[in-house]
């Protein structure tokens, strides 16, 4: 949301974001390449400053109260080189990396038809890759900014990177205790949908640890528990069987099927485990309490008393993913989607037996816009994990579960002023430690020396890889941002990184983006057929 010298705070919805450490590896097949700075150079400080429980002044920037002695300081800074910009010079959010949104939109582009502008969210797009930002050796965030100019009338693009340490596998970790609940309705019939739901649960089941525990219900008209709370142990021939003989029947009730299955995550609840409720379906609910209402109302009680969420999958060529995002909404936690076979077994396999560990509990950033060096600014995306600014310090105030091995990236459009050099930004993360709930902090910024390079100049694949998945899921919502180039542009660019990186995963976003130009009118193509710079539209916030 754009904020301007006149911009108020008011706007602000306090909708809370989230984050499920079971699957805190699910970034969509990451692809691990360098994020420097515009410079050739990271342009970020990591501050080590840590918090006890008191929560700490305001960072600099934080609409009050002079600088911290001890926050990173960008190039040009002095003693009072960073004075509390207006609370309009804020943003604040709850870290999230759903990826099921990026997952739907290459589904439905591959079957000729253009996703819903509705279920295009930018930084889904963005978090479906994984930059190689530093790592911290405890159990906190890097944090790392950069940027370019994307070359148009003072408008760059800024990076936020956030980055947890990863697990490893042979160490201990807390074990997990997985409520998975399956959708066997009759709309799961269709190839892709429950087949792919149950070899994925066969192959997970060879995965998990003896002292992991798991259970299983079903849903179609109703709900039944299939498998109570079990110990894995020697239980892996019962699941497998359970899991074999699923078959699809009538309607699809998922209120039933999350009531049960909170209610048997309940009944199972592990002290001192990873306790989540996975939902696999296609999200088309058509039967019982169709709104979301009721279910998130059971949903949230199970995550306030029980500290249960929610990780969804969604699976189909037709999916309710507005509706599998509520859920996991009020569920802290986080959805993807999967299309085949080679994707589930990354969910399943590759990643989520791994990454139950948590790292960080009710996680948020905020990034502090230097008013002397920034005219406008803009976050992509995220809008429906806006914090209230003053809300920042609010342990109170729910956040993100981060498990180990996240990356989370948050991109603005920045428009800064003729002439002005200095700091432009100080993103700082909040986080409580998992096992205490102690508050602590990290902060980076970055200056006017990290922007002067273009976008699109040479050896720069991590940012211009996360600038090409922002401009393609901009032009699937209808194109605004400053500097869009035309999709043919796009997928050349997409095809350059990938050669470079030899990475299949960002040849399949190439391949997207060229499907996307195939079936977007050319009235609504940015930059039209040429690839030039697109022009901004009337009413647009960015003119």
């Amino acid at each position: 949301m754009e904020r301007t010298d006149s911009a108020t705070n008011r706007h602000r919805t306090g909708i809370r974001g989230r984050f499920s450490a079971t699957v805190a590896g699910l970034l969509a097949a990451g692809l691990a390449i360098g994020g420097c700075a515009a410079n050739g150079e990271r342009s970020s400080t990591i501050d080590q400053r840590e918090t006890g429980r008191t929560a700490p002044a305001a960072p600099d920037g934080g609409g009050g109260g002079s600088a911290r002695p001890d926050a990173a300081k960008g190039e040009g800074a002095g003693e009072d080189a960073s004075p509390a910009p207006a609370a309009d010079y804020l943003s604040t959010f709850a870290l999230d990396v759903d990826t099921a949104s990026y997952g739907y939109a290459r589904r439905a582009l591959a079957e000729g038809r253009l996703p819903a502008p509705g279920s295009v969210r930018p930084e889904e797009f963005v978090n479906s890759f994984r930059p190689d930002y530093p790592r911290p050796e405890d159990n906190g965030f890097s944090v790392t900014l950069d940027g370019a100019r994307t070359g148009r009338d003072g408008w760059s693009l800024v990076r936020v990177g956030l980055a947890t340490r990863g697990s490893d596998r042979g160490a201990e970790r807390p074990p997990a205790a997985l409520t998975f609940v399956v959708d066997v309705s009759g709309s799961m019939d269709e190839p892709g949908r429950l087949d792919l739901v149950k070899e994925s649960l066969g192959l997970l089941a060879d995965q998990l640890r003896d002292d992991d525990s798991i259970a299983l219900v079903t849903f179609s008209d109703g709900a039944e528990t299939r498998l109570p709370m079990t110990r894995v142990g020697d239980a892996r021939g019962r699941v497998r069987e359970v899991v074999d003989a699923l078959a699809t029947s009538s309607s699809t009730n998922v209120e039933a099927g999350i009531r049960t299955g909170y209610d048997v995550a309940v009944a199972g609840h592990r002290k001192g485990a990873t306790n989540r409720v996975v939902l696999l379906s296609d999200a088309l609910a058509n039967t019982g309490a169709t709104e979301a209402e009721t279910i998130l109302r059971r949903i949230g009680e199970a995550r306030k008393a029980y500290g249960i969420t929610l990780f969804g999958v969604g699976v189909g060529s037709e999916y309710g993913d507005a509706f599998m995002e509520r859920l996991a909404d009020r569920g802290n936690g986080q959805t993807t989607y999967v299309a085949n076979s080679e994707q589930a077994r990354k969910v399943f396999v590759d990643q989520l037996p791994t990454q139950i560990e948590l790292r960080a509990r009710d996680a948020k950033a905020q990034v502090a816009f230097d008013r002397r060096t920034v005219e406008k600014f803009r976050l992509i995306g995220y809008e429906n994990r806006e914090v209230a600014d003053e809300d920042f310090r609010d342990d109170r105030v729910d956040g993100g579960e981060v498990g180990a091995g996240h990356t989370v990236t948050a991109l603005y459009a920045v428009r800064t002023r003729a002439g002005a050099t200095g700091p432009v930004a100080t993103a700082t993360v909040r986080w409580l430690d998992p096992a205490t709930r102690a508050p602590h902090e990290r902060s980076g910024t970055v200056g006017t020396a990290a922007l002067t390079a273009d976008i699109w100049g040479g050896g720069h694949d991590s940012l211009q890889l996360t600038a090409v998945t922002a401009y393609f899921a901009d032009a699937l919502r209808g194109g605004t941002l400053p500097g869009a180039p035309g999709l043919p542009a796009l997928s050349g660019r997409a095809e350059a990184i990938a050669a470079r990186s030899g990475s299949a995963v960002v040849r399949e976003l190439a391949d997207a983006v060229r499907q996307a130009d195939a079936l977007l009118p050319p009235t609504e193509r940015p930059g039209g057929d040429t690839g030039r710079e697109g022009e901004l539209r009337s009413g647009d916030p960015y003119s």
